[in-house]
Formats: C-alpha cells, sequence, structure tokens
C-alpha cells in the first residue's frame, strides 16, 4: 500500500489488489450523518447529488434499499440503524469511493438520499445516476 499526504489536509491510500486494479481512499466527509433531521447538502453538484424520494413507507422502503445495496457489487454498509444507512460504494477500476446516504424523514413520508465522491473535481455524473437507479429501485418495490 502507498500513502500520500498532501499538507495534512487530503489523504489518498492507493492499494494494488490482486486482480491488477486499484482502490483509492480519500478522506472521510466531515459532514456526514442526520444534522437536525436532515442530511447535509452538497457543496458541489459536480460531485454530489441529493434527492429527496416521496414514499408511503419510508422504514419499508429503507429497508428495502439496504437489502438491495447489501447485495451490490463493490458496496459495502457502514452503518445501518433506524432510520439511517451509511455505505461506500467503490468504482470498478480505480475504486474511487464514493459515500450514500439514506435518512428517513417520518416528518414528511420521504427518504432523502445524497451520494458524493471523496476525491475529486467531477463524478462524471455517477452520483445522480445512482440516485436515480435506487429511485427507481424503490418505486418498483411499491
Amino acid at each position: 500500500m502507498l500513502n500520500l499526504a498532501f499538507s495534512g489536509l487530503l489523504y489518498i491510500a492507493i492499494m494494488i489488489v490482486p486482480a491488477g486494479l486499484f482502490h483509492v481512499v480519500g478522506p472521510i466527509p466531515n459532514d456526514l450523518g442526520p444534522r437536525d433531521g436532515n442530511l447535509s447538502s452538497c457543496k458541489s453538484d459536480t460531485h454530489c447529488a441529493r434527492q429527496n424520494w416521496k414514499v408511503n413507507d419510508a422504514h419499508s422502503g429503507l429497508s428495502h434499499l439496504a437489502i438491495k445495496l447489501a447485495s451490490s457489487k463493490n458496496t459495502e454498509i457502514l452503518k445501518l440503524s433506524e432510520g439511517y444507512l451509511h455505505a461506500t460504494i467503490s468504482s470498478n477500476f480505480f475504486g474511487f469511493i464514493d459515500d450514500l446516504e439514506l435518512l428517513v424523514d417520518d416528518n414528511n413520508t420521504l427518504i432523502q438520499a445524497r451520494s458524493l465522491s471523496r476525491i475529486g473535481q467531477s463524478d462524471f455524473g455517477v452520483n445522480s445516476a445512482r440516485l436515480n437507479s435506487l429511485r427507481k429501485a424503490l418505486l418498483d418495490s411499491n
């Protein structure tokens, strides 16, 4: 494993895994988790996407998505509690890490969703596409 530190602000670990692919890990975002009943907003829409999904039963929807994510390639659920999910998803080749958060909003009968890249200035639409795919899976389950 090769570790690089820049100005003490950015930590990147690059590992060559047996298949010859890379695994690039950036710093864990410091704004993860619910704050006053909401997920954080995106500071930039070039590497982050955020959506609210209106649902009939948000807790059931979150459970459905947790099962889907648990069986998804390159996905690791790091935290699953009542009404909140945090997972990481790594890209196929370089293994860039994205953070995915889902939060049940009981007051508005919806699921808040946020997906953001840990490093880079652009995600080439990956985070938005991920949320759109999860939203479709959620709607198909009803």
